[in-house]
C-alpha cells in the first residue's frame, strides 16, 4: 500500500507541473460553463415566454434538473470524451519514451502497486475536475429550486464515467510508447463505447448485449436521477476490465 501510495503521490504532483493537464481542465470548465449559461438563458426565456402566454400549469412543469443540468451532464460527457485521452496518454507511454520504464519495471514493486498507483493519481486530478465542475449546480441551488438528489446522481454518473475513461486510457497509454497513438487509440474505444448500440441489425439478444455495453445508456438512467445496481455494477466492472488488461500489459513487459 505504501509503494502505491508514493506512485500516487509522485503521478498526482506531474500532473500539476504538465501543461497539459491544466489545458484539460481549462477546456473542461470553460465549455461547461458555456453549456450552462446557454442552456440557463434558454430556461429563463421559455420561462417567461409561457408566463406571458398565461400557461400556468405548463411553467410549473419546466424542471431546473430537465432543462438545464441534464443537457449540461451529457454535453460534460461528450467532452470527456475529447479530453480524457489527452490527459491519460502520457501516463505510461512518456515512461518508455523517457527510459524511466524500465527502472519502474526493475524496482521491487508489484506490477498491481505500479497501476494501481498511477490509477489513484489520475482519478484523483479527474474528480478534482467534476468537483469544481459543482459550481453549476451550485448557482442553481442558491438561485433556484432544482432536485438536489437528481443532480447527485447525474454528477455520481459524470464521475464514474470519467474514471472509466481514465482505466481505459491507462490501458491504451499500457501498450504503446508514442503518446498520440495512446491518446488515438483510447479515443477510438471511447467512441466505439458510445455507438456500440446504434447499429439495427441482429437479433433481440445481440441488439440486448449491445444495450447493456453502451455508456450513454446506463449513464442516461443515473443523469435522470434513478441510481440502479446494474448501472453502478457496469461502470464498475467499465473501470476493473481495462486496470486488469493494464496490469497484465506492464507485468508482460516486465518479463520481455
Amino acid at each position: 500500500m505504501r509503494n502505491t501510495l508514493t506512485i500516487a503521490g509522485k503521478e498526482l504532483m506531474g500532473y500539476f507541473v504538465q501543461p497539459v493537464a491544466y489545458v484539460v481542465l481549462t477546456v473542461f470548465l470553460l465549455l461547461g460553463g458555456w453549456f450552462f449559461f446557454s442552456l440557463l438563458q434558454h430556461f429563463s426565456e421559455m420561462l417567461q415566454m409561457y408566463q406571458l402566454m398565461g400557461g400556468g400549469q405548463t411553467v410549473e412543469q419546466l424542471n431546473l434538473n430537465a432543462q438545464v443540468i441534464a443537457p449540461v451532464l451529457h454535453d460534460l460527457s461528450i467532452v470527456l470524451v475529447i479530453v480524457m485521452p489527452a490527459l491519460t496518454m502520457r501516463v505510461f507511454a512518456e515512461e518508455k519514451r523517457t527510459g524511466t520504464y524500465e527502472l519502474l519495471l526493475t524496482a521491487p514493486i508489484r506490477t498491481t502497486e505500479i497501476v494501481a498507483g498511477k490509477f489513484i493519481a489520475a482519478a484523483v486530478f479527474t474528480l478534482i475536475m467534476i468537483a469544481l465542475a459543482w459550481i453549476f449546480p451550485l448557482i442553481l441551488i442558491i438561485f433556484g429550486n432544482p432536485e438536489v438528489g437528481v443532480m447527485f446522481a447525474g454528477y455520481l454518473a459524470l464521475a464514474l464515467l470519467a474514471l472509466t475513461f481514465v482505466a481505459v486510457g491507462l490501458f491504451t497509454s499500457s501498450v504503446t510508447q508514442n503518446q498520440i497513438i495512446a491518446a488515438i487509440s483510447s479515443f477510438g474505444i471511447l467512441i466505439l463505447l458510445y455507438v456500440i448500440s446504434w447499429p439495427e441489425a441482429g437479433g433481440d439478444t445481440i441488439k440486448a448485449i449491445l444495450k447493456y455495453l453502451s455508456i450513454p445508456e446506463h449513464f442516461s438512467t443515473m443523469v435522470r436521477g434513478v441510481i440502479d445496481t446494474a448501472d453502478i455494477v457496469f461502470f464498475l466492472s467499465a473501470i476493473l476490465l481495462p486496470l486488469f488488461l493494464t496490469q497484465r500489459a506492464v507485468e508482460s513487459a516486465r518479463w520481455h
